[in-house]
Formats: C-alpha cells, structure tokens, sequence
C-alpha cells in the first residue's frame, strides 16, 4: 500500500506542503508584516493639558490617560500646563519630537478660539499638529452664585439689563470656553455684563461661591459638587438638549433663544509629521478607552458626551468650529490679554 492512498500519510503530506507554502509566503512577505506591525511604545508618554487642574479638560484627560496607558503597556502621564490662553502647552506640543511620546488634549479654546483672538500666536493648528481622536464634547452650563437673586436665566437676564455692565461673570480666562459662551449668551440676550478672567476653573468656583463674582459659565464637572451642596444655581444649559445629570434644567434654547449651541470639546492631537502607524495606534486605543466601563462612567458624571471621530472627522470639524467662534470672537470684539 502505497503513502498516497494511507489517510495518515496522506494528511502528513498535506500538513507539510501547508506548512512549506506558510514559511514560503512568510518568507516573502516578511518585510511588509514589520511595517505593518502595530506600533508599541517603550516608555511612558506625556499628555500635555492646557489648563489647570480641577476642570473638564483635567477630568477627561486622566481618565483616558489610565486607561489608555493600560492598553498601550506604557503609562501616560498627564501634565497640567496652564497659561497664555493654553498656549504654553500648544507651543510645547507643537516644538516636541513627533515620535508618539508627547500628545496634547486638544480643546476649543486652543484650536478654534485662539486663533481668532490672538494675533500674534505662537503655534499654527492647521500646520503644527496632527489631528488624533475627538474624544468629546463638554455642554456649557450657566450658573449664579449665592449672592445673585435669580432662581431663572429670564431673571438674571433682566436683572442684568436693570443694572448695565454692574453684574459681572467669572471665566477659567480670557479666551475660554467659559468666556465665550458667555460672550455668545451677551450677544445673543442683549445684556451688559463684566467679564473676569481667572486662572482656571478651580480660582473661579472659588470666587463665585464666596459671591465675589456673580455669576460663570464651565463644564457640569466644575459645577456638580457645589450643586449638590445646594450653593450655586445652573440656570440653563447651552446645548442642544437637556442634560441627564439635570432634567429640570432648561436649555437655553428653550427659553426663547433657538439654536443657541455652546459646548466645549476636546480631543488627541500628537505633533506635525508624527507618524501615520503611531497615530493609528493612539486613535485605536482612545477609541477603545472611550468604551470602557471606567472612562464611560467617568464622563456620565461630568455629563460629557463620547464622540470618537477620527483623524479625518476631527480635523473637517476642527475647521467648522474655527470658522464658528471666528466669528463669536469677531462680533464681540474679543481681544486677548
């Protein structure tokens, strides 16, 4: 009886020659599986974040960061960089080595309000940075603190207009989220209020609980403990829909300024020129780190939306939003420090 017609021997042939035809393609197609290999960093990797801590921008930056740094076998170590309207970390971002091992959260003060409102700006969105992962949108809230008067934006709002320019509202600074939609609310509401800058959320919560300053726009994070504590006041929310974390809070929408949209946003950029394959890896992991029980958790409390777009999304997106508060910035006449 001949090997061929033996099943066991039949089947070693067979297991044989596939084994010669998988070293014969491995062989042949070595080279393109190492480029095609995922790229695996070998030390820790720094986030850069624009601000202080104690914000949205803080809050959703660690959360990734843990996560993330699980997935990648490396930590991500966050840094708060705060100052000149975040422009000190853009300007950090924008000079570092685009290898993978510096990020920067990326946020619509930086990207699409400074470039409006600073003239003179040290860093180019469009040319310095490599569009990653929009990792969410943060609605804008507007509350008052203890010593105001209003139990309703229609309140203040007329309270404002009895006293001109005599009430004032805080912002984490000149050129922030907070500031913006403020100036968005003035102009759309016909009010004169005085804006004062601080150096991040945290200096402003505290000046709006002890009554220094009236009132403040910012994220639900900043807001949420002194809400609970029953010391400050949300009048209205700035996007489109009501916010889970505060059902009986309106929008300001509804109450007779339509299409009224203020959120703030952030997400991944890495530095010019950084490359494709390490970008590809540190979408995959936000993307993934946006699903996670942990990371979803997170941004429920801070009522913040999960997006995920991206490089392509986030950078068609990045330029509407320029062209968005552009046109904010222009119309109030905002200027920077």
């Amino acid at each position: 009886m001949n090997a061929h017609h033996h099943p066991q021997a039949r089947r070693r042939t067979l297991a044989k020659a596939v084994l010669l035809s998988a070293i014969a393609i491995a062989t042949l197609s070595g080279p393109v599986t190492a480029a095609a290999q995922e790229w695996q960093p070998t030390r820790p990797i720094r986030l850069l974040v624009p601000y202080g801590p104690g914000g949205s921008s803080d809050v959703i930056a660690r959360a990734m960061a843990l996560e993330m740094g699980h997935a990648l076998g490396q930590s991500v170590v966050v840094e708060n960089k705060p100052g000149g309207q975040g422009s000190i970390a853009m300007i950090e971002g924008a000079r570092a080595a685009p290898d993978g091992y510096t990020l920067v959260l990326g946020h619509v003060g930086t990207m699409a309000v400074n470039p409006a409102m600073m003239p003179k700006l040290q860093y180019d969105v469009d040319k310095d940075f490599a569009p990653v992962t929009l990792l969410t949108r943060v609605p804008m809230l507007f509350a008052v603190g203890p010593s105001v008067n209003a139990k309703s934006l229609d309140e203040f709002i007329s309270l404002s207009k009895a006293r001109p320019g005599k009430l004032n509202y805080g912002s984490a600074g000149n050129g922030s989220a907070g500031h913006l939609a403020f100036e968005m609310l003035k102009d759309t509401a016909q009010v004169n209020l005085t804006h004062v800058p601080y150096k991040g959320t945290g200096a402003q919560m505290t000046d709006l609980l002890a009554g220094t300053i009236d009132a403040a726009s910012a994220g639900l994070p900043g807001f949420l403990p002194h809400v609970k504590a029953g010391k400050l006041r949300i009048l209205a929310v700035g996007a489109a829909e009501r916010l889970p974390a505060l059902p009986d809070v309106p929008t300001v929408g509804e109450l007779g300024y339509p299409g009224f949209e203020s959120s703030q946003w952030f997400g991944l950029i890495a530095p010019a020129k950084t490359p494709p394959q390490v970008i590809e890896r540190i979408n995959k992991e936000a993307q993934k780190a946006l699903r996670a029980a942990s990371v979803k958790r997170r941004l429920e409390e801070d009522s913040s939306t999960a997006v995920g777009w991206g490089p392509r999304e986030f950078t068609t997106f990045i330029t509407s939003e320029k062209k968005r508060w552009g046109d904010v910035v222009r119309s109030a006449k905002l200027q920077a420090d």
